[in-house]
């Protein structure tokens, strides 16, 4: 299995390269603006990476905060959404301790593939850590804010079926007031070697069920939003 934190740390030109060919039938945005129409709120993005979402959403609200704990990534997404035509937008560094925004700042916190570390990395204590996790998105938000996480169900899949690892986190989601729904976001590849090389360098080398059409070569993948008031 590749080293993720690694890749989060130095790779962003590539992991853009693998996450721009995904969702090529444009599922995502319909499910984030159906989960909340982010019209004339502030919003901030957490563990923004590449500006995978961040591009998506800008238009729709009234103000965007892009945070990541890499540098690397961070800069990376800066640099993207700096050559839209949208001014309302800013970047900061994120910590791993707390949160880097002013109590009751933000109407709606979005995290797309990210907010499961504070699980993942968290060992044995990840109930107590995702828990930490969502008291600071309660700070963060004002009364009736909205927290909207995107995470993965399955990556070679054509109906959801949740990584082994995130099962117990997403099953505290649903048991915890998280309202869900869920997309495909599949991939389309120009070519099997382009298919090929890039889930390889971030899935591993297993074998990723591909198939070719006349729009290219397609990796199934299902995607999950959960989103709830607080």
């Amino acid at each position: 299995m590749p080293d993720l934190k690694l890749i989060y740390q130095s790779e962003a030109e590539r992991y853009q390269a693998l996450v721009g060919r995904e969702d090529y039938q444009r599922n995502l945005l319909p499910a984030i603006l159906s989960a909340d129409s982010l019209e004339g709120k502030d919003v901030i993005e957490l563990g923004a990476g590449t500006g995978r979402v961040s591009c998506l959403i800008l238009p729709h609200v009234k103000n965007l905060v892009i945070s990541d704990i890499s540098y690397h990534m961070l800069v990376y997404g800066r640099d993207r959404l700096a050559k839209l035509e949208q001014k309302n937008w800013s970047a900061t560094l994120e910590s791993h301790l707390a949160l880097p925004f002013a109590n009751n700042s933000a109407d709606v916190i979005i995290a797309g593939w990210s907010f499961c570390y504070a699980a993942l990395d968290s060992g044995e204590d990840w109930q107590p850590a995702l828990e930490d996790a969502l008291a600071e998105v309660e700070r963060v938000l004002r009364p009736g804010g909205k927290l909207i996480l995107i995470e993965s169900l399955g990556t070679g899949h054509k109906y959801p079926q949740a990584p082994d690892v995130l099962v117990d986190y997403l099953k505290y989601l649903d048991l915890h007031g998280f309202i869900p729904d869920w997309i495909r976001t599949d991939y389309r590849f120009k070519d099997q070697e382009e298919a090929t090389a890039l889930t390889t360098f971030f899935f591993g080398e297993d074998p990723m069920p591909m198939w070719e059409t006349d729009e290219g070569v397609i990796v199934p993948e299902c995607t999950g939003i959960w989103w709830k008031i607080f």
